[in-house]
């Protein structure tokens, strides 16, 4: 497994991760693992809707309004 272990200031790492108030304004070592990898072995070719945008209308602001009793208990909500 290929790593990285380096010592670096403190301060250097202000930006990227929070460090205990122990550990400010000192040096420290910093260790890097992998985890998983974040690469998909097969990735998935993404599929673009644009060609809808022109025959779908768009959603009224009432569809995101709550459903009425009578339809949630339909729904057996």
């Amino acid at each position: 497994m290929e790593y990285v272990r380096q010592t670096m200031r403190s301060a250097d790492l202000s930006g990227v991760i929070e460090l205990p108030p122990t550990l400010r304004n000192t040096s420290v070592e910093i260790i890097v693992l992998p985890v998983e990898n974040d690469v998909p072995k097969n990735p998935k070719k993404k599929i673009q809707f644009d060609f809808l945008k022109d025959k779908v209308p768009p959603l009224p602001d009432s569809f995101f309004d709550p459903l009425p009793e009578e339809e949630l208990q339909a729904w057996g909500l």
